[in-house]
């Protein structure tokens, strides 16, 4: 707010976006159920750029010329921090809306990682590890199945510190109001059966490239695989509603030939998607390691993405289908910095994890990207390290920004 005129907070539905904003805002306009305001943007709008700022224009997206009002509002005032918009899910694509480049920042807001919900203490800082500094991490207190349980709770604030067994009740009508009023409101044909399979057909390819042919078979159940456009309608829906943050592929610069993964891997913005979809707890994921493991990386993708984002840091994933080889994240900063990065559930997993962090650090060519800042195992084990072969091991209860 110090270097634009307005900002732009979005994220999904019941992450603290209108919240957090009207603890900045001086005026607050719910365009969702205030049907004044509505009227008076088509009439006179300058009447609500009259009022103190900075002004709130909460779920803005309820009228999309106001983007385009906004912008000229702060070419008209030459002020910085003067609006504030939020929103649940994005409009369509409109040759009328200005970018708002130079005008407008923009800042995702996602549910809250387990530093900001008191889960972590952030001992072993990402922008220390990304500096090379020591690993001083306290020992974790944290068990497997405490972790379990915070991957089915989520990062909701609502929700955070309540019992398993409320807070999946929330989740539970979380998505009934996403698949029956929040997905249907963006477009026709939207059947709600169909999402509620999509979504779990999703959940159990959490962490994996997403194959689009088997999707539509199992969305379509016993009427047979539904048709390819349709279910591009679905997932743009799930999409504009900010539920799906897939990691896209990076292609890097390699010393040797490899056959590199384009496709991005599938994630939901939070881990408890995923288990709500699958209608699963704790106690199944203990009693299927394998699926619990691939929930966890979407658990410390979603921290990794919020310690990551005051740095300007993208993630992307890696893999070299010719030999199988993998990282879970790839980590760049503006200045050119990467680190890498794998996410396993159970310590007994960390050498062949540090493996490939290794494995993928010898083939990258370093003429180009320079040497990694960091190789780092995070993990669900008790202690933070860093090993003779240079990887450091974190584990997620003491992972902080």
């Amino acid at each position: 707010m110090r270097v634009m005129g307005a900002m732009l907070i979005d994220g999904p539905k019941a992450v603290g976006k209108t919240q957090t904003a009207t603890q900045i805002a001086k005026t607050v306009l719910r365009l969702d159920v205030d049907p004044v305001a509505r009227a008076a943007l088509e009439t006179m709008p300058e009447q609500l750029f009259n009022y103190p700022t900075p002004i709130l224009f909460d779920e803005w997206q309820e009228t999309a010329d106001l983007w385009n009002l906004v912008r000229r509002a702060v070419d008209d005032h030459h002020d910085k921090g003067l609006y504030l918009l939020t929103g649940s899910a994005t409009p369509r694509d409109d040759a009328r809306i200005h970018s708002g480049s130079g005008r407008i920042g923009r800042l995702r807001m996602r549910p809250m990682s387990l530093f900001e919900s008191g889960h972590s203490d952030g001992s072993v800082s990402l922008s220390a590890l990304l500096d090379g500094g020591p690993v001083t991490g306290s020992t974790n207190t944290l068990t497997v199945p405490q972790l379990l349980e915070r991957i089915v709770v989520g990062g909701w604030p609502e929700i955070t510190d309540w019992d398993v067994t409320d807070a999946r009740e929330w989740l539970t009508d979380y998505l009934r109001n996403l698949v029956e009023v929040d997905v249907p409101r963006l477009g026709p044909r939207r059947n709600p059966e169909n999402i509620t399979r999509l979504l779990a057909s999703l959940a159990r390819a959490v962490g994996t490239p997403v194959k689009r042919s088997e999707l539509e078979v199992e969305v379509g159940g016993s009427a047979g695989p539904i048709a390819s456009e349709t279910l591009n309608h679905y997932l743009d829906a799930l999409d504009r509603l900010m539920v799906l943050e897939p990691l896209p592929a990076w292609r890097p610069h390699m010393r040797s030939r490899t056959r590199l993964r384009t496709t991005p891997v599938h994630h939901f913005v939070d881990p408890s998607i995923g288990t709500a979809a699958l209608g699963v707890g704790p106690d199944d994921l203990v009693a299927d390691l394998n699926a619990a493991g691939l929930h966890f990386e979407s658990m410390v993708l979603r921290d990794l993405r919020v310690y990551a984002q005051p740095l300007g840091a993208k993630l992307s994933s890696w893999r070299d289908t010719r030999v199988n080889k993998e990282v879970d994240a790839v980590l760049e900063l503006p200045n050119g910095t990467w680190a890498a990065f794998e996410f396993k559930l159970g310590e007994g997993a960390t050498n062949a994890a540090a493996d490939s962090l290794n494995y993928f650090a010898s083939k990258v060519d370093t003429t180009k990207h320079g040497e990694p800042a960091a190789l780092v195992v995070v993990n669900g084990g008790r202690f933070a390290m860093r090993r003779d072969d240079g990887v450091t091991v974190v584990p997620i209860s003491n992972l902080g920004p």
